[in-house]
């Protein structure tokens, strides 16, 4: 990660000795997979939730997990699950759940377990496998492996640990290889799963979750100044659009709240739809970047949708629900190429965005803040102490984490997640207002990836090095033509971030 970033930040500093050289902390640097010119950009996407809306944890998941667990109750599970609290040290993203034995399994791109629980026991060794042999799964088996892919599922992740755990403990329970045995009732671990993945469903679906974070915007959501700022910037270089699976009253006091409420001093007020060239509600990704769903106008005093689909072109203040990502491209009047679409789902924001559309992807990783700082504080320890002492200090930098680990890596191995982010995200931060500490003329370059056989050969390490000069050279010729405001314009206007 590092790497990556300190190369970019250097090209960009040398590019121009007239404009102010920047300094950026770990926190507010975008990481960069795949070389990115902010220039050739004409359009940039964001979903809301987690993305421009941050929820503060873990008031938000515990709110949720809370209303899950009462929820469970209600149908019938036993009361003494009232007594579990959640947890945030336990959960992290990118976890399975393996329907079939209820094992909370922690794996790497090609379905090697490298970490797995049942309920909070940790298993080791022969305990593993017992139930995989070859400390393997097949995770394109989606009928029986679920992954957590985003932090919303961090709630009904720990529960679901909560409900294994007290089955397992609970003497009127007999364990079972597939669940637990009660008299003629039997609890097997796919339908109690699918029970949790139900009430998930529905505190959605009916409104509580949302009805309960706006009655207390303050305790739950994040309100950053910086991001009508970030809005404005970005609306002077390029087209922007808002595009999330919420629906429209629930956007609507999300967005005035970050928005219409959030403006400096001395700032003229603005509508929050102003920020936007184009809303989109409803959208139901990740079907929205395959065929979409009919695209409606909405009424935005009644919240209600209007009949009939809607064909015309772009109105400016029309709130949309529904339809697709080429109908953003027509309305917007754009390619997949010319969109940065900034996202926290890696699979329903990022890896369909990518895969099925071509659009550059910049994923919002929130943990990433906890991530650098613990692997810039450990990895500094560990250099200076004896490698026998490697295993011991590998599991300790792990727990650093929280106990399931790094959201990224087991020790030395690298998570599914971790592999899918690399692959997928063209750019990554903790929070998608990092991009005001750029200019939005910088090129966010990845330094040449090696293969192993290439990495031997010095002649391969020179011309590697010479690749990059020759590429040194050439964003020097490309950014020097000022397409776009230069950095000091940007702070003149009370725009840009120095540090």
């Amino acid at each position: 990660m590092d790497p990556d970033a300190s190369i970019s930040s250097s090209i960009s500093s040398s590019i121009s000795s007239s404009e102010p050289k920047m300094k950026r902390d770990f926190d507010q640097m975008v990481f960069v997979n795949r070389s990115l010119t902010l220039e050739n950009i004409k359009c940039y996407g964001f979903d809301m939730d987690y993305t421009m809306a941050m929820y503060k944890s873990p008031d938000y998941e515990s709110m949720g997990f809370e209303l899950i667990r009462d929820r469970m109750v209600s149908i019938g599970y036993p009361h003494e699950l009232l007594r579990y609290t959640y947890d945030p040290s336990f959960p992290t993203r990118g976890l399975v759940i393996d329907t079939t034995y209820g094992n909370l399994l922690k794996v790497d791109s090609n379905g090697n377990i490298l970490v797995c629980c049942h309920g909070f026991r940790f298993l080791k060794g022969d305990d593993i496998d017992k139930y995989y042999p070859n400390k393997f799964i097949q995770r394109d088996d989606t009928e029986r492996f679920y992954i957590l892919n985003t932090l919303f599922n961090l709630s009904e992740t720990y529960l679901y640990t909560c409900l294994v755990d007290f089955f397992t403990r609970c003497t009127r329970y007999t364990n079972l290889l597939k669940g637990y045995q009660h008299g003629d009732l039997l609890m097997s671990f796919r339908s109690m799963f699918q029970d949790v993945r139900d009430a998930m469903d529905i505190i959605h679906d009916t409104g509580v979750l949302k009805e309960r974070t706006i009655k207390n915007l303050e305790k739950f959501v994040v309100k950053d100044p910086n991001l009508p700022i970030l809005l404005t910037r970005i609306k002077e270089v390029a087209k922007v659009f808002l595009a999330t699976n919420s629906d429209y009253n629930y956007t609507e006091a999300i967005m005035k709240y970050l928005l219409e409420n959030n403006v400096k001093s001395g700032s003229p007020k603005k509508t929050w739809r102003s920020y936007f060239d184009l809303v989109v509600v409803d959208t139901r990704k990740p079907l929205f970047f395959a065929g979409g769903t009919v695209l409606r106008q909405v009424d935005t005093d009644t919240g209600k949708l209007r009949i009939g689909t809607y064909t015309g072109d772009l109105q400016h203040g029309t709130v949309y629900s529904g339809g697709s990502s080429d109908i953003v491209c027509d309305l917007l009047d754009v390619k997949g190429k010319d969109i940065l679409y900034v996202g926290d789902h890696i699979f329903g924001d990022i890896l369909k965005s990518k895969k099925r559309q071509g659009w550059k992807t910049f994923l919002v990783v929130p943990e990433l803040t906890k991530e650098l700082q613990v692997w810039e504080e450990k990895k500094n320890q560990n250099s200076k102490l004896d490698t026998a002492l490697l295993p011991v200090l590998t599991y300790r930098m792990d727990m650093s984490y929280g106990q399931m680990g790094s959201l990224l890596r087991s020790g030395s191995r690298q998570t599914l997640f971790a592999s899918q982010l690399m692959r997928y995200a063209d750019l990554y931060s903790s929070t998608c207002l990092n991009l005001l500490h750029y200019p939005f003329n910088y090129l966010f370059m990845a330094p040449p990836v090696l293969m192993p056989h290439e990495a031997m050969s010095q002649n391969s390490v020179d011309f590697a090095s010479s690749e990059v000069t020759i590429t040194n050279n050439m964003v020097k010729m490309n950014l020097n033509k000022k397409k776009r405001p230069s950095v000091t314009a940007y702070k003149k206007k009370g725009l840009f971030m120095e540090h």
